[in-house]
């Protein structure tokens, strides 16, 4: 018999049965098995009132080698106390599984809302549900929960599921149709996900794959091709897609979660609709999306043909239909977060299946435990800390009519740099302070006036022309007048530092203050002399520069020209 018809019979319910392993932390299913009834009541049950019994009379004598089934018990119905003990006022309480539902919250929908909301179902077949894909060393042998991580997540345009045939192109082998970047910083106070476009034209690089037969075929790599075609084709795998992000941004993914057309229907349907907002009345013929002015509440069909649709926003192209997206995945979040979710058994429950079901992930995730500490460590994240951001890119300057575009090169390492190096793209209270405290320890001193300041600015890593603009921001701006250019170091450095005599320690303080450096930035060493022969302090601007205005000490880096917005906000399309 199985747990649940066990349970049936005894009248208890099957929920019961799932119990905390001290050992392991979670909850399984115990199976305890039935204890034969003692033949001879005890004492105290022999003075208790025979069931059956009439009139004073006994029940007939059972037969010989029978025992007497102990009364069963229904649902909700307390027992009676035993004679000689006072009656125990009934306590109301919820199933262990229940309270499990309730602690956790909606396992596994992180992965196409960039970590919304995490936990662990105890029952088991949701990890039969997920697909796994063994890319190799393209993906992290292990997910670490002590550490910052990336996780690509790669939506497909395959039209596979029912009632998807309408979707995507005709015949498609699956490509990388809507990809985001999700890094998660060490301490969990931030996330950033950044979309990239399936339009950018990028090289792709060679990549090993694994065949059914256990072999492995490597899949010649191709110049100026579109991103997306870094799936799918050829019979490239998503560890080929994680590796073109690799060359193409600098920065590693650590895993991998792939998802199709259904994951969307199921998940909107699975909590009960996610709340949209348009600017302007919607009737798109194309995607059969219809929408009136304000705010309207999609799922299922309708919430795919709002992320999909092209001709009701913006430009009609692909950069404004990520803004879009990237508007509802913050709506989506929201929504799986709330109360309303988290403390409803049975969407979480349609959640579970709906998130396990949509899922392919890489072979070192591919199991509930895993993404269940996933989930949990995303869920640390304040909505407000998680910045939505695509790749800065422009127009394709070698397409007559461009269509495709190419990563900008002058804001793009920026944005890179700061993700490698774990910096937030939001202001992040508890850095704000640590960073004000490592300033305020350094600047103790008295500090010369702006106009005193001889400094020499040199690239050491920061973006393209960062040298010449911070110089005419010295000067306009804050009156540092004796500064100069001294053009780009030959080997780069992360950090921008600040190097002065101990006699410049007035003007590096004064300077240090304009700019937020940190404590740790200012170097005490050697003057230098500048290009008119007399002493400088020397500013190298690093890899972790933050732009000309920017204070550097402030938590939340420079993404000059980028469009971003964060979780928390709630935005009409347009």
């Amino acid at each position: 018999m199985d747990a649940q018809g066990r349970g049936r019979a005894e009248d208890i319910d099957p929920a019961d049965q799932w119990v905390l392993n001290p050992n392991t932390g979670e909850y399984e299913l115990r199976l305890t098995p039935f204890a034969p009834q003692s033949a001879v009541p005890s004492p105290r049950r022999a003075a208790a009132p025979v069931p059956g019994a009439v009139g004073g009379r006994t029940a007939p004598p059972r037969a010989p080698g029978r025992e007497v089934p102990p009364p069963r018990r229904r649902r909700g119905v307390p027992e009676e106390p035993l004679p000689g003990r006072r009656g125990r006022r009934p306590v109301k309480k919820q199933s262990k599984a229940k309270k499990a539902l309730l602690w956790t919250g909606g396992t596994m929908a992180f992965v196409l809302v960039a970590g919304a909301t995490g936990g662990y179902f105890y029952l088991k077949h949701l990890e039969g549900n997920i697909g796994t894909t063994d890319v190799g060393d393209a993906a992290a042998s292990s997910f670490s929960k002590d550490e910052a991580f990336n996780i690509l997540v790669i939506g497909t345009d395959k039209r596979t599921g029912e009632g998807n045939e309408g979707y995507g192109d005709k015949g498609s082998v699956g490509h990388a149709d809507t990809n985001i970047l999700l890094h998660v910083s060490k301490d969990r106070t931030n996330a950033t996900a950044m979309s990239i476009p399936r339009d950018l034209i990028v090289d792709i690089p060679d990549c090993e794959t694994k065949q059914e037969d256990g072999t492995t075929k490597t899949v010649a790599g191709t110049e100026d091709k579109r991103f997306n075609t870094s799936l799918g084709q050829d019979g490239r795998d998503a560890g080929c897609t994680m590796r073109t992000v690799e060359a193409a941004t600098g920065i590693k993914p650590d895993h991998f979660v792939m998802a199709d057309f259904n994951a969307v229907k199921t998940l909107t349907s699975a909590v009960g609709g996610v709340e949209v907002c348009v600017e302007e009345a919607v009737n798109d013929k194309q995607s059969k999306l219809v929408l009136p002015a304000g705010k309207s509440t999609v799922e299922g069909e309708q919430a795919l043909a709002f992320v999909r649709t092209r001709h009701a926003f913006g430009n009609q192209g692909d950069l404004d239909r990520i803004k879009v997206q990237q508007q509802f995945l913050g709506s989506l979040m929201r929504k799986m977060a709330s109360g309303d979710t988290l403390t409803n058994p049975s969407k979480l429950l349609k959640l579970a299946e709906a998130a396990t079901n949509a899922l392919t992930v890489d072979s070192a995730i591919g199991n509930v435990g895993t993404l269940k500490d996933i989930a949990l460590e995303l869920k640390k994240v304040p909505p407000k800390n998680i910045t939505f951001m695509t790749i800065p890119v422009k127009d394709n300057p070698a397409e007559p009519t461009p269509v495709t575009v190419v990563i900008d090169d002058s804001r793009a390492p920026a944005v890179f740099d700061a993700i490698n190096g774990d910096v937030s793209f939001t202001e992040v209270a508890a850095q704000k302070k640590k960073e004000a405290a490592a300033v305020a320890a350094r600047l103790k001193g008295t500090k010369s006036e702006a106009s005193e300041v001889r400094v020499r600015i040199i690239n050491g890593g920061a973006a393209p022309g960062s040298a010449q603009q911070t110089l005419t921001y010295l000067q306009t701006e804050e009156g540092v007048l004796k500064s100069e250019n001294a053009g780009n170091l030959e080997v780069k450095q992360a950090k921008t530092t600040l190097e002065y005599a101990p006699d410049q320690a007035d003007q590096a303080r004064r300077l240090a203050d304009i700019m937020g450096l940190p404590g740790s930035a200012m170097k005490p060493g050697k003057s230098v002399l500048n290009s008119q022969g007399l002493p400088a302090i020397t500013l190298i601007l690093g890899k972790d520069y933050k732009g000309a205005g920017v204070k550097q000490n402030s938590s939340a880096a420079s993404a000059a020209g980028v469009d971003k917005s964060t979780a928390d906000q709630e935005k009409c399309a347009s």
